[in-house]
């Protein structure tokens, strides 16, 4: 379904697309059976991976995932094929997400998963790239992960006060000494990434990449290609909406983070919502939900983009993986980005003064 061979060069998104003979959905697909390899040093994940923040952190249900509902459905994602866990220092209370996480790989074969988490963050949730408190947040992951490593270790937010070779200097010498496989980082601009990766080899940037969220696409998509840096793609069914689950702002749990994004705002929430039911009648003639068309289109980006959607249900994990099975024509594909041009979803992705990538 994708093209193998060199590492993707910087070029047009379309040009790294495979053209089906045939645009459908194989509906047999119950598992991630593709790899992708992330990286120049080549960091070979599931296809699609599973992030775990909404567990327990900034996304709220009615009822919260109780611990062991956590680690049964983790459990189910590896027996679907997923081997790459995405998990936080400040998921949860005291690192309670990565405690959970830990527990639920604890009987599975360290080598078969790849766990990514993050830190860099101090007081007041604050970004904190000083070299000691990245050392001592990575030695307390270890600990609530029950690992001796970790496979891929990013710096959530960028400390703007800190020079970014200093932070990703401590880093390599953790990767030296064994506690960390690879590094990335979450919410880079491109100058960032080049200047990070000058000291030791980016495997991975996190971005938050989907139709509904494309500003990336400007300038650190085109870094990430042109140093050969792997991307991960952070809420590709655009925090939910994307996926059906909000109609409206008023939809939104109280005290759920959602509440406080703009895009997501009474100010701006209808005129968005109208461009995700363009996708409607798209999804059911392909036979499939919004959700998994937008999950696909992300899929179709690049042979070295590894979407993460989280979910508290089976059922929406088993209609995650499914989505690999929705094959998309290239002209399919600029259709569904020419409904979400860059730029054209109102509203900011955070509250303002957050620390996004375009603060650093």
């Amino acid at each position: 379904m994708y093209p193998a061979g060199a590492p993707v060069k910087p070029t047009s998104l379309i040009r790294l697309l495979p053209r089906p003979p045939v645009a459908r959905i194989r509906r047999n697909v119950s598992s991630v059976r593709e790899k992708v390899s992330l990286g120049r040093d080549k960091f070979v994940v599931s296809r699609q991976g599973f992030g775990c923040m909404g567990f327990d952190a900034f996304y709220f249900t009615a009822q919260k995932t109780s611990e062991a509902d956590a680690i049964n459905l983790v459990r189910k994602a590896t027996s679907m094929g997923v081997t790459h866990f995405d998990t936080a220092q400040f998921y949860g209370n005291k690192g309670e997400n990565e405690t959970m996480l830990g527990k639920a790989l604890s009987e599975i074969s360290r080598g078969s998963v790849q766990i990514a988490t993050k830190g860099g963050i101090g007081k007041n949730f604050a970004p904190d790239g000083t070299p000691k408190l990245v050392r001592s947040s990575i030695e307390a992951s270890l600990k609530r992960l029950g690992t001796d490593y970790v496979d891929l270790f990013y710096l959530a937010r960028i400390d703007t006060k800190v020079p970014i070779e200093d932070t990703v200097g401590e880093l390599k010498l953790m990767v030296q000494e064994g506690k960390i496989r690879h590094i990335g980082l979450s919410e880079a601009s491109s100058k960032t990434i080049e200047r990070a990766d000058s000291v030791h080899p980016i495997a991975a940037v996190q971005i938050e990449w989907s139709l509904f969220a494309r500003e990336f696409e400007k300038e650190v998509i085109p870094m990430c290609r042109k140093l050969g840096v792997g991307i991960v793609a952070y809420s590709p069914l655009g925090k939910g909406v994307l996926a059906g689950l909000f109609k409206s702002s008023s939809d939104i749990p109280k005290g759920d983070f959602r509440t406080m994004v703009p895009r997501l705002s009474d100010k701006h929430f209808d005129e968005n919502f109208a461009k995700v039911q363009q996708l409607v009648p798209i999804a059911e003639a392909k036979g499939c939900s919004t959700g998994q068309l937008a999950l696909a289109w992300v899929h179709h980006q690049g042979i070295d983009v590894c979407p993460i959607p989280g979910t508290t249900s089976e059922k929406h994990l088993a209609q995650n993986v499914a989505a690999l099975g929705v094959e998309l024509s290239r002209e399919e594909i600029e259709k569904l980005s020419s409904l979400f041009p860059i730029g054209s979803i109102k509203g900011g992705r955070y509250p303002p003064g957050a620390p996004t990538f375009e603060r650093n």
